[in-house]
């Protein structure tokens, strides 16, 4: 799970950061909501974890715009701001769940669990046409053969599978797998699908993963790969 801090106040956007990935997340900071829409807008996180008072732009535009964007990812708001005409606002803006500072760190990991929960990401299997990911032991599942994914292979073949028939860009692909302080270029990408296309066509799968010339990668369900 791949988590969006955007939050202006370093000491605590870092110690969310830090508390997160105890508990086995990946996050990522952005300290303006200018520079958080632009990486919100990627759609390769989970979740949006949201601060409202931000230099550049303020959270309730971020999130309209990441919206706007037809962005589906669900969006935590965290502010200072507690009235009700604060709240509903924040929610019509695009937030899916609103908590107010200060809060019990709790509370933050139920919110966090109970959003992805929602969206249905908190699974043990992701299928697609006649084959399934087992996200606990990492294996390819078709007709009950099986095949045990690198982890790498694992983490690109997820992020297809979650977006099935949506386009995903190299750049947005190496974003989520190999993150942006990465030395990976596109190339990695190609010989990662590569390896896939082989391990899916040995298993019997009707999973085929389609290139479409600069729009990136998706999958489709066809005889013919």
């Amino acid at each position: 799970m791949k988590i969006l801090i955007i939050e202006d106040e370093r000491l605590l956007a870092d110690s969310i950061s830090t508390l997160l990935e105890n508990k086995g997340f990946e996050t990522e900071v952005a300290y303006d909501g200018e520079t958080g829409k632009e990486y919100a807008e990627l759609g390769i996180y989970d979740l949006l974890i949201l601060d409202v008072m931000m230099p550049k732009m303020n959270g309730y535009e971020v999130a309209k715009q990441v919206r706007q964007k037809r962005c589906t990812t669900p969006i935590l708001m965290l502010t200072a701001k507690s009235s009700v005409e604060d709240r509903i606002y924040g929610l019509n803006s695009g937030a899916d769940y609103y908590l107010t500072k200060p809060f019990d760190t709790r509370e933050l990991l139920a919110c966090i669990n109970a959003l992805l929960r929602r969206q249905g990401n908190q699974v043990n299997e992701l299928t697609f046409g006649n084959t399934s990911l087992d996200l606990e032991t990492c294996m390819l599942i078709c007709n009950g053969k099986s095949i045990r994914l690198s982890a790498k292979e694992f983490d690109v073949m997820r992020f297809l599978l979650q977006s099935q028939n949506r386009n995903l860009t190299k750049e947005m692909i190496l974003a989520r797998v190999w993150g942006y302080d990465s030395n990976a270029v596109e190339n990695h990408v190609e010989v990662y699908v590569g390896f896939l296309r082989k391990k899916l066509q040995s298993i019997g799968s009707n999973i085929c993963i389609k290139a479409i010339r600069n729009l990136g990668y998706h999958l489709e369900v066809t005889d013919e790969c």
